[in-house]
């Protein structure tokens, strides 16, 4: 049962499970089959029981977590000009995290390098012993899979390049890398009540992009590109190019890079989404309008995805997520747009997590990547000794 056993660790990793009963509950499988692949796990020392968790009454359920204690992941979320790293340990506790200048535009051989020596750091400073996998949010489409990015727009030189396979032969465990929408709504996932199982997680700062959950479980689709709403063509972009080649994107009015555009065509001095954060932070009119209608304008285009999926949650994180105006345009729209129905118990708020979110998101999926390298490794037939024929002295 290797799939219900990867499932298993998936749910106890991200910390939306810690027993038994839960785990039946989220898959909607057997107690019986749930209690026999736990107990696999457990017997492999894959899986720990401990302690009693809160109980309603009856018998004191028993924890479970990810086998050893000192157990986790190195993780970075990368963006244009930053990178934010940490490590995560098993549930998505975060420990060391930092905020540093990183130069995606250098290419991949510079940039892995120099993102390696922050990483290396953190591991000699919590033990090697312990590292289980690392995980690395991309600001681009990302083939899982392959662990390569595939056809970037804003990651020169990356394109193809085998980024999983250079951090599994740098560090020696098993690498996990995907796109930053999808590493932001599999991190807030872990944070969610258990009821809300179905959610849209965009990621709005100098692009825009989303990330689906499907039973609690990201959904990526048949190419990886499940949630790339950037590119979604809106009437308000007119012929305005954009990054893919194409025109009228959504991208061209809604991201932090075209309100830098926008504005600095306005004449507002701005380099920068950070300069315009700021701007609209301090209540700036120009900017203020620019950042409404920026939400309006993803609000549109969530709207119809909203209607088609009818998720439990709407959660807004990127650079412009901290801003009112934004969130509430983006909220606004939805109400006008969607169906009662849809919005009758729709939750519409920024990501929890915050800045964060990615990085728990990408450390989960490096946990969830050794975990399964430890399950193949238990299936792997082992192969019998020959022994030799040998001569007896008398």
């Amino acid at each position: 049962m290797p799939d219900l056993s990867s499932r298993v660790l998936e749910l106890i990793a991200s910390g939306q499970a810690s027993s038994r009963t839960e785990i039946a509950q989220l898959l909607g499988a057997a107690p019986s089959t749930v209690s026999h692949v736990v107990g696999q796990l457990l017997g492999h020392g894959i899986l720990a029981e401990e302690g009693t968790d809160v109980s309603t009454g009856g018998r004191p359920r028993k924890v479970l977590r990810i086998g050893g204690s000192d157990e986790y992941a190195v993780a970075a979320d990368v963006g244009g000009g930053h990178v934010r790293i940490g490590i995560v340990l098993p549930g998505g506790a975060l420990e060391s995290v930092s905020t540093v200048p990183f130069a995606l535009a250098d290419g991949p051989t510079a940039g892995l390098a120099a993102l390696a020596e922050l990483l290396d750091a953190l591991v000699t400073e919590r033990g090697r012993d312990g590292l289980r996998g690392v995980g690395l949010s991309l600001p681009g489409p990302v083939d899982v899979e392959a662990g390569v990015v595939d056809l970037p727009s804003r990651m020169p030189g990356w394109n193809g390049f085998p980024v999983a396979a250079w951090l599994t032969e740098h560090f020696g465990v098993p690498a996990a890398i995907d796109n930053d929408a999808n590493c932001m709504a599999a991190g807030e996932q872990t944070v969610q009540p258990s009821t809300r199982r179905q959610a849209i997680t965009v990621k709005a700062g100098s692009a825009i992009g989303a990330g689906i959950i499907i039973d609690g479980h990201l959904y990526r689709g048949s190419t990886g590109a499940a949630g790339d709403i950037t590119h979604v063509r809106i009437d308000a972009a007119g012929d305005t190019p954009c990054s893919c080649g194409n025109t009228g994107c959504l991208e061209t009015v809604a991201s932090g890079a075209a309100l830098v555009r926008i504005l600095r065509e306005a004449g507002v001095d701005v380099s920068s989404t950070q300069d315009v954060v700021r701007l609209a932070s301090e209540a700036h009119p120009e900017t203020t309008r620019a950042v409404r209608l920026a939400g309006r304008y993803l609000g549109e285009v969530l709207a119809a995805n909203v209607n088609f999926f009818n998720p439990d949650a709407v959660s807004l994180g990127g650079i412009l997520s901290t801003l009112d105006p934004f969130v509430a345009a983006v909220r606004s729209q939805l109400y006008e747009s969607c169906h009662p129905l849809v919005t009758q118990h729709l939750v519409i708020e920024r990501a929890s997590l915050g800045a964060d979110a990615g990085l728990v998101g990408a450390g989960q999926f490096a946990l969830q990547r050794g975990l399964a390298a430890s399950l193949e490794e238990l299936s792997t037939p082992v192969p019998l000794r020959t022994t030799r024929n040998r001569s007896t002295r008398v």
